[in-house]
């Protein structure tokens, strides 16, 4: 059972969502939350499994209550739902710990299906977010550091070269394929990955692999 907080000022979208969560097998709404402190606050105490997160709300934002929730409970997953798709956003939502990030407009299928998706530790950007989070990094692009290097240094070149492939989005599938290797092997090395660099999850290994200069918008 996903155990969801929906957290939105919207209480009309709130309604909405709980209905249709409420429909679906394998959901459960534990919590709902107008502003960010608030979502927190239920997410920790009901212990949720995946916050669906608003970013301009009245008190505390999105992008902070993200940041708290993941302090607090860093295993609980956030899928940020907003009319505003823009490079600025996405980029903070993922650093704060995002895992997911879609429009308001999607489809509800798409929604249930990216609950799933994210709550299964995967990474989830609509194709909107996509081209917003590569704008960003091409207006901006990222100069190697010296700190990005040491985090660097801590990978093998095989986990190297699985973070360049999750970054340019290849699935374990499409990874295992290229690299002539097991879904299971792949797998591994993605897990090693996020261990030594203290992340949680793909999306969070997607925003290193760009900060730190390993791989640049346009390259394949």
């Amino acid at each position: 059972m996903i155990k969801v907080v929906l957290a939105d000022d919207q209480a009309l979208l709130r309604g909405t969502l709980r209905y249709l969560l409420s429909r679906e097998p394998g959901m459960e709404v534990v919590g709902e939350a107008s502003e960010g402190g608030e979502a927190v606050a239920l997410a920790v105490e009901a212990r949720a499994d995946l916050v669906i997160m608003d970013i301009r709300m009245p008190g505390m934002d999105g992008l902070e209550a993200t940041r708290k929730l993941k302090e607090a409970i860093p295993e609980c997953k956030v899928l940020i739902l907003t009319t505003f798709e823009l490079d600025e956003y996405v980029f903070e939502a993922l650093r704060a710990g995002a895992s997911g990030f879609l429009g308001k407009g999607v489809e509800p299928v798409d929604l249930l299906n990216g609950i799933r998706t994210v709550a299964a530790g995967e990474s989830l950007l609509s194709p909107a977010a996509t081209k917003a989070l590569i704008a960003h990094f091409r207006e901006s692009p990222a100069q190697p550091s010296e700190y990005g290097q040491e985090r660097l240094a801590e990978l093998t070149p095989r986990e190297r070269e699985v973070l360049s492939l999750v970054a340019w989005g290849l699935s374990n599938d499409d990874i295992s394929l290229r690299l002539h290797l097991s879904p299971h092997t792949v797998k591994t090395h993605i897990n090693r990955t996020m261990s030594k660099l203290g992340v949680s999850d793909r999306a969070q290994l997607v925003v290193i692999a760009y900060e730190t200069g390993l791989v640049r918008p346009g390259e394949r």
